[in-house]
């Protein structure tokens, strides 16, 4: 695999460090689509992930956020006279997996729940003030109305 250089697109940029990183992690791709999965925007700054996890019970599920990435991941474990069963077809997929999530700084995990089959995962973005736009007077003087507007 090739390796992408940005820093020809990056010298106006400041803080954009791990965008190589991300990058990769795009261009990679996922080989399994499994489980299925929805993610929604309800409102301006919620979120919602929905997985199908039919089967899974929630003690076979695990939510962990680590480094702004949200993982997911599924342990299918046999239960009792499941050995026994001989099936014909089998269409509802139970296997182990683990799901992946890239979440921005400003995205935070707010719960989960699971029904129906469903795994909900509730995501909200919270942007503290440091990161919101803020008016700056040049030279430390107010203008007629003018001010520059500098994002920090």
């Amino acid at each position: 695999m090739r390796t992408l250089d940005f820093a020809p697109l990056l010298r106006s940029s400041i803080g954009f460090e791990n965008l190589n990183r991300l990058v990769d992690f795009a261009t990679r791709g996922e080989g399994d689509a499994y489980p299925p999965y929805n993610i929604e925007k309800l409102a301006e700054d919620s979120y919602r992930i929905s997985m199908a996890v039919a089967g899974f019970s929630r003690d076979e599920l695990e939510l962990t956020v680590q480094d702004n990435v949200l993982i997911v991941i599924g342990k299918a474990e046999p239960k009792a006279g499941e050995a026994e069963r001989e099936f014909l077809h089998r269409g509802i997929a139970k296997r182990a997996f683990e799901r992946r999530f890239q979440l921005a700084d400003t995205i935070k995990v707010t719960g989960a729940g699971y029904v129906d089959g469903l795994l909900n995962i509730e995501l909200k973005r919270e942007v503290p003030e440091h990161k919101k736009p803020r008016r700056i007077a040049i030279d430390g003087q107010a203008t007629d109305g003018t001010e520059s507007l500098i994002t920090a």
